[in-house]
């Protein structure tokens, strides 16, 4: 189904396309034959110029005919393998699978401590214990003492921990705001929860690598470590709560299909719906992507909230949830409830959706949602649930009144459900958590520790102060072990955090390529790891997208249509698969075109697979060569040698001792035998050793052009800098640093500059997709505003002459750009003219001079401000001109991680009628002077832009208003620029221009906005799954209020006869 939206956009373009070249076939024509303004020799002349001269600074600076010199000398004793793509995936699999291992060995540990530590201890309603509360520590009073359960509390700055005060010997406990301290609940179970301090440090020693490690109480607390101190927000509040988080309702519960029912009766009027809106709310909250839902109002007649979706249920990830939320505002009561006619609905979805298999295929409930019940409805039941009662329900009595409540609860009790009453806004959270510890009775009869993971998080309930980092977690369920009644009690949940940091670290990117990727995916097809993810947005600070954490494979391998890379990696197959890509660069403004062979597996003991992406040509092919021990280590060891910060040559986390050492210094050590014990990777040490030798020359080199005082003597190049395939890397400045124009370029600032988990620089890329021998010029973009201060040259060194040769290593300098203009502009002062009076000359007022790269992106303008531009923006006509004629071609991708702003309060619905449309996307909704803006998710679709490499040179004629301008469009040699030389004769300025904003794909209220929501993507089921249980008690179902006596003796038989059955 998705396929077929892009298809539509496909069908467009190509006729589009067709349609173009019918008139570029007929306007060629005309082209050539009319009388060109601008002598193509003296443009010719120019480019030679430059190019030549442009060259030579670089090729000199740089040193790269002196690296390759050096590589070729070892052509012949170094072995090329081609990469082996299953065996690189099925290896990795298994290293994640023991990393994963160990962490849930941690997690079982302490599953094991805390069920005998609540075993051991004696339940005292008068308990009085002084914890440590994570608020309150290191708090003093006005009188400067110690607050009531604060202490002093010892905490220390550790890099591990984000940099983050804390205390690796105690876990600190959080107590959410709206609960009370020292409730006895709480106090006991903090008490006996002390017993795992000893284990978190334990876990902490065995596996360094371990992070956040707590257990989430189901009274509500959370014990956390290490210790740290926790701050309330602006007003004064915590609003976590635990038993909230994914993790903890992933491991308490199977899966579950919901329906729920809303009254919207006119008693429901004011206040109650109100609350009823935000109890729908918290449920939603508690549904998790394993799970499946719909919500239904009703009075005398039955409303699905979303229309769409009537008879049916959708799985309850972020989008659909928040979908259904704002349907909740658009409520308001009238008119009778029958509440008979919407039980009956609710039970037949539910059966219907079971018999499809496209749900849970596991625990079912009905949540009811409403002010009364004027009888028990034992008929619907007698017809749809009973015997088996494999649906339960959950109904919440809205408000103050307690006449019906007798109703409700028997209701709930005959069907292995909750009764819960909710007066007030406050009460929601408690009330509906309660419902967990109901459907979790299955899974704590029968004992099961099920091993959960959760999707790709961000966690907020610490700022970390190095940014948000994304996160898994494995959590356990910890039970109670005393002899009581089979109500199955739950005690809580245990669980470590795994940044997907550690992740990246096991991934051997040396034997990828430069353009080849690790990721990985849920059982529901999010991704956990991939290049393509993108889960923040800048905006003065790092802050997480909306829906960041649902984001489907499918969304970033696009080029999949028919889903059949991410089925099977669903599915848990091992495979190949291959197709075409576009890849985009530089924050998505440049596109590489290329063919990706994909080698996939499932990753043991997990609900995650893993696949490798292969780009082919050099990105197939690996070489292995060789050098002795001590001149490697000599040369590794120079000053202005660098190794990639998150490449894993040796692992120093896994041991304290380790963690103070550089790369550098643990691959010494663990080369020369004093340190055996270090976990390194010793063929990506031999190579990179190897890289070292061969590449220790260019630190002579770029010294003696430093010390020649005749060099550079305006100080035009600035840094020559290289990087090889093992991710070494080497520097020199021609400037002091305080003098650099760019001082972020090869730091960590420049996320796209330098060697990362998952990619290889920016400037080693582009430079291998090059022409070998030549040099790819660009203007960098900063990730806040474009830096027009520097020109960025680079070049990729080969080891063999043919396709199959891998890339080695690419060179470059960083110039001046005040510097690299200034060699344009002499060199467009050339003529052929033997008098020295040029025809032409850019000083003149008649013609205008470009200096464009290959994705058309101006580096050289007579007006300064437009430089960085796309050359579109500035000349739309000559572009659209450079288009038709095939000069340059127009690539459309799509972004289904975009975000648009969108006013406060506009809606879809004043958009447009047509089933898909085109937007602009600065604002949706209407143009407003005024008002607040949000950034909402939405998929965009945009163009780049890429020169046709054959085309070396081309004019041309633009009809502007009768009057005819001509052009010339003429390549660098031995780059990726183009002159281009434009007469200014004609106003063509009425032309509008070509840009690069993206355009909202936007799904109307029509049947293919409705097919969208319906649609489900192919999922694998979690394989545990604890409906329900024999020896379950299902008469403790709800304690807010007592049957009255009479009524009670009158149930009591019915209750019991139903329950045994």
């Amino acid at each position: 189904m998705e396929g077929n939206w892009r298809i539509l956009f496909s069908h467009v373009c190509s006729t589009s396309f067709l349609l173009l070249w019918i008139f570029v076939g007929l306007n060629v024509v005309e082209v050539v034959g009319s009388q060109q303004g601008i002598p193509l020799s003296v443009v010719k002349l120019w480019a030679s110029a430059f190019g030549g001269e442009i060259k030579s600074i670089s090729a000199k600076y740089s040193g790269s005919q002196l690296l390759q010199k050096k590589y070729k000398e070892f052509e012949k004793s170094v072995r090329v393998e081609e990469i082996d793509g299953m065996k690189v995936v099925k290896n990795l699999a298994v290293k994640m699978e023991e990393m994963f291992r160990r962490k849930a060995e941690a997690t079982r540990r302490l599953v094991e401590a805390a069920e005998e530590a609540h075993h051991q201890h004696e339940e005292n309603p008068d308990l009085q214990y002084e914890y440590f509360n994570a608020v309150l520590i290191n708090e003093v009073d006005e009188e400067g003492n110690n607050v009531e359960l604060g202490g002093e509390f010892l905490l220390e700055p550790n890099y591990h921990f984000n940099n983050l005060s804390v205390n690796l010997s105690l876990s600190v406990v959080q107590v959410p705001t709206n609960m009370y301290n020292k409730d006895p609940d709480i106090v006991n179970g903090v008490y006996w929860s002390e017993a795992l301090n000893k284990v978190f440090v334990d876990n902490y020693e065995r596996d360094p690598t371990l992070i956040w490690q707590y257990f989430g109480s189901a009274k509500g607390f959370f014990r956390q470590y290490p210790g740290v101190k926790w701050h309330p927000d602006e007003h004064g509040v915590i609003g976590f709560d635990c038993r909230n988080r994914k993790w903890y309702i992933q491991a308490a519960t199977s899966p579950k299909d919901v329906v729920i029912l809303v009254d919207v009766s006119g008693s429901m009027k004011g206040l109650r719906l109100t609350i009823a809106r935000q109890t729908v709310s918290s449920i939603l909250d508690t549904l998790g992507d394993d799970d499946f839902f719909n919500i239904i109002a009703y009075n005398q007649e039955i409303h699905y909230v979303e229309p769409c979706l009537n008879g049916t249920l959708v799985r309850a990830d972020r989008t659909n949830k928040d979908h259904f939320r704002e349907h909740l505002d658009k409520l308001f009561a009238k008119g009778i409830g029958l509440l008979g006619e919407a039980l009956t609905e609710a039970f037949m979805i539910l059966s219907d959706f079971n018999q499809t298999g496209r749900g849970s295929v596991c625990s079912q409930a009905i949540m009811l949602v409403t002010d009364g019940a004027t009888e028990m409805y034992d008929d619907v039941f007698e017809k749809y649930n009973w015997p088996e009662r494999k649906v339960r329900l959950f109904p919440y009595l809205i408000g103050r009144e307690s006449a019906f409540a007798d109703n409700l609860k028997w209701m709930a009790c005959a069907n292995k459900g909750y009764f819960s009453q909710i007066s007030t806004l406050a009460d929601v959270q408690e009330n509906v958590m309660r419902y967990l510890h109901v459907m979790s009775r299955p899974k704590v009869i029968d004992h099961e520790h099920d091993t959960v993971w959760t999707e790709a998080y961000v966690d907020s309930a610490l700022n970390d102060k190095s940014g948000p980092t994304l996160t898994t977690t494995v959590a356990m369920p910890v039970f109670s072990t005393k002899n009581e009644t089979n109500q199955g009690i739950l005690l809580g949940v245990v669980g470590t955090d795994i940044p997907l940091q550690e992740l990246m670290k096991l991934i051997p990117k040396h034997m990828l390529g430069i353009h080849g990727y690790v990721f990985a995916i849920t059982n529901n097809g999010y991704i956990l790891i991939h290049p393509d993810l993108r889960p923040l947005y800048q905006e003065g600070q790092k802050r997480r997208k909306p829906n960041y954490s649902s984001v489907d494979l499918s969304e970033v391998e696009w080029e999949d249509k028919d889903g059949i890379l991410r089925n099977a990696m669903v599915n848990r197959r091992t495979g190949t698969f291959s197709m075409e890509v576009k890849k985009t660069v530089d924050r998505g403004r440049r596109v590489l075109k290329m063919h990706n062979d994909y080698y996939y597996t499932d990753i043991k003991g997990t609900p995650f697979s893993v696949g490798v992406a292969l780009s082919r040509g050099h990105g197939k092919y690996f070489f292995r060569g060789n050098v002795s021990l001590e001149a490697g280590l000599r040369d590794l060891e120079q000053p202005d040698v660098a190794l990639a910060d998150e490449w894993t040559y040796c692992n120093i986390e896994e041991e304290h001792e380790h963690r103070h050492l550089t790369q550098i210094q643990a691959i010494k050590l663990f080369m020369t035998g004093r340190r055996p014990h270090l976990k390194c990777d010793r063929e990506l040490i031999q190579e990179v050793l190897f890289d070292a030798v061969v590449t220790a020359p260019l630190e002579a080199y770029w010294t003696g052009l430093a010390l020649n005082k005749s060099e550079n003597s305006d100080k035009g190049v600035e840094i020559a800098f290289l990087g090889t395939r093992t991710g070494l890397s080497r520097t020199n400045l021609f400037v002091p640093v305080d003098q650099l124009s760019n001082r972020d370029f090869l730091t960590a600032e420049d996320k796209e500059g330098v060697f990362n988990a998952d990619h290889f620089p920016l400037w080693y890329k582009r430079a291998a997709e090059q022409v070998p021998g030549t040099f790819v010029y660009s203007i960098p973009f900063s990730t806040a505003l474009e830096n027009k201060s520097v020109v960025l040259a680079s070049t990729a060194i080969q080891l063999l002459d043919d396709r199959k040769s891998p890339i080695v290593a690419a060179v470059g300098i960083q110039m001046k750009l005040e510097y690299f203009q200034k060699k344009f502009w002499t060199a467009c002062r050339q003529c052929t003219a033997l008098d020295g009076k040029c025809s032409i000359s850019c000083d003149n007022e008649d013609i205008n001079c470009y200096l464009i790269d290959n994705n058309g992106f101006i580096l050289v303008t007579e007006e300064q401000s437009q430089t960085g531009l796309f050359f579109g923006e500035v000349e739309g006509a000559v572009m659209n001109k450079l288009l038709q004629m095939g000069s340059f071609k127009r690539i459309t991708l799509y972004d289904y991680q975009a975000l648009c702003r969108e006013y406060a309060g506009s809606s879809d619905s004043a958009r447009t009628l047509s089933d898909v449309s085109v937007q602009q996307t600065a604002f949706r909704g209407r143009e407003r002077s005024r008002g607040k803006t949000m950034m909402v998710p939405c998929d965009t679709e945009y163009p780049a832009f890429v020169s046709e490499r054959t085309i070396k040179e081309t004019t041309g004629n633009i009809e502007c208003d009768g009057c005819i301008r001509s052009f010339v469009i003429q390549q660098i040699p031995s780059s990726n620029l183009f002159m281009v030389v434009v007469d200014n004769k004609c106003d063509c300025s009425s032309a509008p221009p070509v840009t690069m904003d993206p355009i909202e794909i936007i799904y109307i209220l029509s049947s293919l906005k409705c097919e969208r929501l319906k649609y489900q993507k192919d999922r694998k089921k979690p394989e545990s799954c604890h409906p329900f249980h024999p020896e379950e008690n299902a008469m403790e179902c709800g304690s807010a209020t007592r049957f009255s006596g009479p009524l009670a003796a009158a149930l009591l038989p019915l209750i019991t006869a139903t329950i045994s059955r």
